[in-house]
């Protein structure tokens, strides 16, 4: 990173070629709202960002927990001095618990297309919690900020909603000029906050861009213990559960089965419903012990189970099915599911450590303190009873006034109506990997269909759903996973363009991309169509139509 010099530090600063006039990076200490204490500030350069730019980083609403530990509102601050009327408020991922570069940055975007390139000025926070505060619990550290009740609150919702008026009155006091657009931009637990600001803070944001989102995260973390079981009934060590051998197979089956329903077989799944209706899992089984181009029963018996999502002894579905899709051989679907590289890990999955830590400590309450080490986490998700302990992330008691449902997912999750979102003219587009092994995207898909349902066909006047065959958490897998998708969101919310389809690319950087996949372009359709190949060059997304 590039330090550049601090310009007229103690007065106006006028940028040639612009009319932008605004007030020195080092005055905004004095700016600051009652109870924000600002750390720095400075301009900075880097490969990031292609302007100079004030570097604001603050903490607000510092605390003692119950815990007795501190908590604050850490947050970082970048005002790019070209700046357009813009404010972008970043949702960072995970557990939150660490200020992230406030780029505006989202899976599919080049570093020249994020946010703080196009103009806006972006936050980002640690949502109210340091992740390195608890060390004692081992693995289990960057979780067991949830013990505080309020820490839970801001993890869930309330960080923002004290952060956000904070840093736009910085924004605004520093460019002397009010915001004229206000964005939210965030993925995985990102793009859960973005929905649930939608609708607990529904004139927050003018737009809002939601990648593979959480937003039944307590939910969707009981996958975390259907998993590890169901893997545990092949192989006491679930590393060795299915083989990267046994996952390829199974992948090259989906897609000899459904590659061709989109019109062409470039190893790309779109018409991925359909695709369910067709593929047969169990006919991949092995009849008796010499056939060889096959899975054993219990491998695929648990990949069905797995697919088939949570369910209690009532056969009452817990959270949501998954789509089988392609990307399902990914080195992403396995370090979540299967086996990590992380040694002090012992090679567990991200589901079996951290998806447990997040379990037991921040979905649950009770919380259970499961200790941090990766062989006590497994084992309490091979204990989780489906009947007894999923209603806990439901549960209150004297501490927790508020369930972890509560917190964490939208108010209206069940019956979505985003009646004042709409009303502020708020737009939102979603994308989502169809091979996501975190977050359900047919989870994503019931959602929008209720709240086309509720709004009477009309869901897409406020909000367009994007899926992404063959990406599984993010960008990675045999996928087109580049694209933008912030371009268009702004085309809809400054000038009332309603997007259409996008158009994605193979990363040529991406190693697990196929030879079919070198150098195409496919549009990424809004649901309910999906690209069909009509006629032209198959390596152009042009030769496809949305159908």
């Amino acid at each position: 990173m590039k330090r550049l010099s601090i310009l007229f530090v103690s007065s106006l600063i006028f940028l040639v070629g612009s009319s932008t006039v605004f007030a020195s990076c080092e005055g905004l200490k004095n700016k600051a709202p009652k109870g924000v204490d600002i750390k720095a500030a400075m301009y900075f350069a880097d490969n990031n960002v292609r302007v100079p730019y004030c570097l604001v980083r603050g903490e607000m609403a510092r605390r003692m927990g119950v815990d007795n530990n501190f908590y604050g509102i850490k947050f970082e601050l970048r005002l790019p001095n070209r700046w357009k009327g813009r404010f972008a408020y970043q949702f960072n991922g995970g557990n939150d618990g660490e200020v992230k570069p406030a780029l505006g940055a989202s899976a599919g975007l080049l570093p020249s297309e994020y946010a703080i390139n196009q103009g806006f000025a972006v936050v980002s926070s640690n949502g109210g919690h340091e992740s390195e505060a608890n060390p004692q619990a081992g693995l289990a550290g960057n979780a067991v900020f949830a013990h505080d009740p309020e820490a839970r609150r801001n993890y869930g919702y309330a960080a923002v909603e004290q952060l956000n008026p904070v840093a736009r009155s910085l924004v605004e006091s520093y460019y002397q000029s009010p915001i004229k657009y206000s964005y939210g931009i965030g993925s995985s637990n990102g793009g859960r906050m973005a929905m649930v600001a939608a609708s607990r803070f529904p004139t927050m944001f003018d737009g809002l861009l939601v990648g593979y989102p959480g937003f039944n995260l307590p939910k969707a973390a009981l996958q975390h213990a259907w998993d590890i079981q169901a893997l545990h009934r092949v192989n006491s060590n679930v590393n060795e559960s299915l083989s990267k051998r046994d996952l390829a197979f199974f992948a090259k089956n989906i897609l000899t089965q459904c590659d061709g329903l989109d019109g062409v077989n470039d190893d790309l799944i779109f018409a991925i419903e359909a695709c369910q209706n067709v593929f047969q899992p169990k006919a991949l089984a092995c009849t008796d012990n010499f056939d060889r181009d096959c899975l054993s029963v219990n491998k695929v018996a648990a990949l069905i189970r797995m697919h088939q999502g949570p369910h209690n002894s009532k056969n009452q579905a817990l959270y949501s099915g998954w789509f089988f899709d392609s990307g399902i051989q990914s080195k992403n679907w396995r370090m979540w599911k299967i086996e990590s590289a992380i040694s002090n890990w012992s090679n567990k999955p991200i589901s079996g450590v951290m998806g447990a830590a997040s379990l037991a400590h921040i979905f649950t309450t009770p919380y259970t303190n499961v200790p941090g080490n990766p062989f006590a986490l497994e084992r309490y998700l091979l204990n989780f009873d489906f009947d007894k302990d999923a209603p806990k992330i439901y549960a209150k008691n004297s501490r927790f006034k508020e369930s972890a449902m509560e917190l964490m997912a939208p108010p209206d999750v069940d019956s979505p109506k985003l009646t004042d979102f709409r009303k502020n003219g708020g737009k939102m587009m979603v994308f989502h990997g169809n091979s996501d092994p975190v977050f359900s995207v047919k989870n994503t898909i019931r959602w929008y269909n209720y709240l086309n349902f509720n709004l009477e066909g009309r869901a897409n006047r406020s909000v367009r759903l994007y899926l992404v065959p063959g990406m599984p958490h993010g960008q990675g897998g045999a996928s087109m996973d580049q694209f933008n998708m912030l371009k268009p969101l702004m085309s809809w919310v400054e000038n009332n363009e309603a997007p259409q389809d996008v158009v994605a690319h193979a990363r040529s950087s991406n190693s697990e991309i196929t030879a079919r996949m070198a150098g195409i372009s496919r549009p990424l359709c809004a649901y309910p169509t999906y690209a069909h190949y009509v006629k032209g060059d198959i390596l152009k997304a042009r030769s496809f139509e949305c159908r």
